[in-house]
């Protein structure tokens, strides 16, 4: 079905979205059936494929119910504790108001006037810039930000962020992103499971039983086929993760936009931002939900965010912002711009205003700049 405009694009990928899941879900079966074929080699050795690939069937069939159920408990299990494990991995803590006014104000601002439910905040101490939304209701939505992207931006630049994330909760992103990458994780500890299962157990019993005796062929192709599924289902995992969320940051992006009608404020801070978001602390996994997931030469073959240059490109095209180019950011201890040119702030002065004589609330004009009623027409 064709999309047209930014609504018709959210739904479209929900749907997507949906379909990829169900075909992650499908990959664990997969991999169940991979690892039946290489226990039946392990119990039977070197006999004939038909007869492992049928033992095989049986043996999956079986144990299909006990794969979904434990898959089901994995999805619980993330569905408790996902926000605590991930504030462990990155090093992250709930802040309320009174400990961070500056933030709390921005995202409640900009939920009431959308009247969405505000998530909870939290904040992560490390030097990167980034910033990424969890959770999988109401209840249980977060964003959270890190002390070098607070310390970075200025308020318009941290409330494009905020909305950025605010959008990605209010498409059903970051459900999707969730409930994938714990799919994605069973995914990966089956097929670890089966590799062990396959180096320790399969590799020596078919190697043995096949030099006493007659051999029929059957258990190396049986290996190879359940190599082959175990590498297939990973790929199309990585895929699947891929398109969940790469196209979505353009989304989020435009989103931004619409909450905060300021296009500049947000092509500013994805430059200050580009680059300098890698969280040291945290797997893939986090960095696929953050707000850059930087990746440079091969990597960017499978990176889950579109570069930073095409969606800034994007922003200028359809939503009539400006580009300024890389953004160096200033040294802690170096003087603001506003310290060192006092008078472009004046009533009559003919300089630029300065980030932080901006107004916050977003479409309102700056009084001052060009003369004492505001900016003259161009």
């Amino acid at each position: 079905m064709a999309a047209y405009g930014l609504y018709t694009h959210i739904q479209s990928n929900k749907r997507r979205s949906v379909a990829l899941l169900i075909g992650l879900f499908l990959m664990i079966y997969v991999l169940v059936f991979a690892g039946a074929l290489v226990a039946e080699v392990i119990i039977y050795g070197d006999v004939p494929l038909d007869y492992l690939l049928r033992a095989a069937w049986l043996d999956f069939v079986k144990a299909l119910p006990f794969a979904t159920v434990g898959t089901l408990l994995w999805i619980l299990i993330a569905y408790k504790f996902h926000q605590s494990i991930i504030d462990a991995v990155v090093g992250a803590s709930e802040v309320t108001r009174k400990e961070e006014p500056r933030l709390y104000n921005i995202l409640e601002n900009l939920c009431i006037s959308r009247g969405i439910t505000m998530p909870k905040l939290h904040i992560a101490d490390d030097d990167a810039l980034n910033a990424f939304a969890t959770g999988l209701n109401e209840k249980q939505y977060s964003i959270t930000v890190t002390r070098g992207l607070l310390d970075a931006l200025n308020d318009q630049e941290i409330e494009a962020v905020l909305g950025h994330e605010l959008t990605h909760i209010r498409n059903g992103d970051v459900r999707m992103m969730v409930i994938a990458l714990v799919i994605a994780g069973v995914i990966s500890f089956f097929g670890e499971m089966i590799f062990r299962l396959f180096f320790q157990g399969a590799w020596g019993r078919s190697r043995g039983s096949g030099s006493s005796g007659e051999k029929k062929g059957g258990a190396g192709v049986a290996i190879v086929i359940a190599l082959v599924l175990i590498a297939v289902a990973w790929l199309l995992s990585v895929v699947i993760r891929y398109a969940l969320s790469r196209q979505r940051e353009y989304l989020a992006d435009s989103g931004s936009v619409e909450l905060t009608k300021n296009p500049d404020a947000m092509i500013t801070a994805l430059r200050k931002i580009e680059n300098r978001g890698e969280l040291h602390a945290a797997n893939s996994a986090v960095m696929e939900m953050c707000i850059d997931n930087p990746r440079e030469g091969f990597a960017d073959i499978f990176a889950t965010h579109p570069p930073v240059d095409k969606r800034v490109e994007a922003l200028v095209n359809f939503a009539g912002g400006h580009d300024p180019g890389p953004l160096e950011i200033a040294a802690a201890d170096e003087p603001a711009q506003i310290a060192s040119n006092p008078p472009a702030d004046g009533p009559w002065a003919g300089g630029t205003q300065s980030e932080s004589a901006k107004p916050f609330l977003p479409g309102v004009p700056p009084i001052g700049g060009d003369g004492p009623w505001g900016p003259k027409p161009r």
